[in-house]
């Protein structure tokens, strides 16, 4: 399978995305409607957010300038490896 290049579709992938996160987040909010859903939610989204952040941008840009990780299995893989 080939990278996709065409600017419309990965539009379209990360409306998708977006789509998806907020109707779970949705559904999760309206099964149980209170406040400390809806904070721990929110944490739990930035803390993964951060997290990402961390794997693509700092590794790659202060770490390990060499390295372009594929998705999180490659860090994982390039992680393991150097233990």
């Amino acid at each position: 399978m080939t990278d996709i290049k065409s600017p419309t579709l990965l539009y379209l992938k990360g409306g998708l995305m977006l789509a998806v996160g907020l109707l779970a987040a949705g559904l999760l909010i309206a099964e149980h409607p209170d406040l400390k859903t809806a904070v721990l939610l929110a944490v739990a989204v930035w803390g993964f957010c951060r997290a990402y952040y961390f794997v693509f941008y700092v590794i790659e840009h202060y770490i390990d300038p060499g390295y372009r990780y594929a998705g999180l299995m490659s860090f994982v893989r390039v992680s393991l490896r150097r233990k």
